[in-house]
């Protein structure tokens, strides 16, 4: 049987998960690569620097879910919706690591904006956490869908020859899928078309700066 955690324990989990999201290269993944053993062609500068705007996107869109996942996790209410947040903040250190590693390969770096976006992601989370488990549940099924089509839209974009990033990225969107279904089956509250145009919205602000930044 598990020990029951103490608000302690908790908390040194917390600030333990926030380094392993901000801090450059500390993610540990629990899964190898999907790219490990993938080759791709030589990319040009141009290439280069495009498909390292698109991988820290979505290295800095793991970033602002891990906090989504921190903030909800301290609000739930209820002990199976706190655990599968849990569970599902753990996957998202793979995608963070994947993205970190594919980055230095590219020879560039993450985001500058990342705390920034764990604060926003953090707070986002907490609230609609203490607005009721059903609601948090289903703001994170909502997230996590606007990943996965973002997602989806850069494999696309990514360069022909290309292909350790976008065995990355088509990993991480088969994940967000998953967790995205989860939710819903936990309970939570399926969000009408407005909130989640609005939410996509918000989504492209960030990754407009992002990509450079």
């Amino acid at each position: 049987m598990d020990r029951q955690q103490s608000r302690a324990d908790r908390l040194i989990h917390q600030f333990d998960t926030v380094l392993r999201t901000l801090a450059p290269h500390a993610a540990s993944p629990q899964r190898v690569s999907p790219a490990k053993d993938v080759t791709g062609e030589r990319l040009d500068d141009h290439e280069r620097r495009h498909a390292a705007g698109l991988m820290r996107i979505h290295h800095t869109g793991g970033v602002c879910l891990q906090g989504l996942y921190q903030g909800q996790g301290i609000t739930a209410q209820l002990p199976h919706a706190r655990k599968q947040m849990e569970q599902s903040a753990l996957e998202k250190i793979d995608h963070l690591a994947w993205c970190d590693e594919r980055l230095e390969q590219l020879h560039s770096r993450t985001s500058y904006l990342n705390p920034l976006f764990y604060i926003a992601g953090f707070g986002i989370g907490a609230a609609t956490g203490a607005v009721s488990d059903r609601v948090s549940l289903g703001f994170l099924a909502a997230a996590e869908e606007q990943a996965g089509k973002s997602l989806d839209l850069h494999q696309q974009s990514l360069p022909a020859g290309d292909a350790c990033s976008r065995t990355i990225l088509r990993q991480m969107a088969i994940d967000e899928t998953h967790h995205a279904h989860i939710a819903l089956e936990a309970g939570g509250l399926r969000f009408p078309a407005p909130i989640k145009w609005l939410m996509h919205l918000g989504a492209k602000m960030v990754t407009r700066g992002v990509y450079h930044f």
